[in-house]
């Protein structure tokens, strides 16, 4: 029996992907540390239909605690898939060194983990960040400068690089999958689809950095997990950097717009300047993708937009933590 191991699987990405394996046979472990920066409940919520199964465990660890994984009681896996980090740009320019902790301290812990434990297929999560403010799009993996503007952005880059050097001594295949805007259910209740569609439904203001006019390759989240399928069973290279997106764009305007219609509702819209570290465009050239994972996006904007609302109106429990 296949055995994976998701960190970060009681998220948003990993929990739907859990969710696949385990429709697929696969025995899954997660590791996860429940961070509070939503409600851990919430995150338990995502397994709750797990919990129990012969073939499902959990694990609760913090990646930053070398010891502990060390110690795990975990039988030999086939594949990692690496999922957990400290997530958004923003919240990354206020405590960069917390940053530089998980998402790279605790990828370089996992590298190691890999290499003692004998896992030879490494799968993990990166961002279109790390593209920063390269003017050439669509952004192609090709592309060897990369410009981030973020501390998240670059503990990304970090963690790319550092399975590049795990893989060339230690013959550990190190796919980098550069995500892209992802939405759908269970998306964390700070993303800006979420976050705008709750003060929609609240009659409360939305928060509009710019003008607007800023374009993101949103992509929904059964691609997403399409796509990381695709690079577990991949063998065909020992380290490859891959970007799964939609390639195709959506202004901010344009988002919200489609929120309106799939709500019915109308947005009061409060403009603010640009923060610091968001970048005008994210567009992804997922021709590699295609050619090496046979990776090719089905959901368009508003059938995706449609079932994330329709998950909401459903199941809208999640609320950021405060304090």
């Amino acid at each position: 029996m296949r055995h994976a191991l998701v960190t970060g699987g009681a998220g948003f990405i990993g929990s739907h992907l859990v969710d696949r394996l385990m429709a697929e046979g696969w025995r899954v472990t997660v590791l996860d540390n429940f961070d509070p920066f939503y409600d851990p409940a919430t995150k338990r919520q995502h397994l709750a239909e797990h919990i129990g199964h012969e073939r499902f465990s959990l694990l609760e660890c913090d990646i930053r605690d070398m010891d502990r994984l060390h110690s795990l009681p975990l039988d030999a896996c086939d594949v990692i898939v690496h999922l957990a980090a400290k997530a958004g740009v923003r919240p990354s320019i206020t405590d960069p060194l917390a940053y530089q902790a998980v998402n790279v301290q605790g990828t370089h812990n996992l590298l190691e983990f890999a290499r003692h434990r004998g896992v030879r297929q490494f799968v993990f999560a990166s961002s279109s960040s790390v593209y920063g403010v390269n003017p050439r799009t669509p952004w192609s993996e090709a592309d060897a400068v990369l410009l981030p503007i973020s501390p998240y952005a670059a503990t990304k880059v970090s963690g790319e690089l550092l399975g590049h050097v795990y893989s060339r001594l230690f013959g550990i295949r190190f796919l980098a999958l550069r995500f892209f805007t992802v939405y759908g259910p269970r998306q964390r209740p700070d993303l800006a689809i979420h976050a705008f569609a709750r003060r929609i439904m609240h009659d409360q203001p939305i928060t509009v950095y710019g003008d607007g006019a800023s374009r993101r390759d949103y992509t929904y989240i059964d691609d997403i997990v399409a796509g990381i399928r695709a690079a577990i069973a991949y063998d065909a290279s020992d380290y490859e950097v891959i970007n799964l997106g939609n390639n195709r764009t959506v202004s901010l305007a344009e988002m919200i717009d489609g929120l309106e219609a799939a709500l019915g509702m109308q947005a009061v819209r409060a403009y603010l300047p640009p923060q610091p570290g968001d970048v005008p465009t994210t567009w992804a050239n997922i021709d590699k993708a295609g050619r090496l994972l046979g990776y090719r996006p089905h959901t368009p904007f508003h059938e995706g937009i449609a079932r994330f609302t329709a998950w909401l109106r459903a199941d809208g429990c999640i609320t950021l933590r405060t304090a």
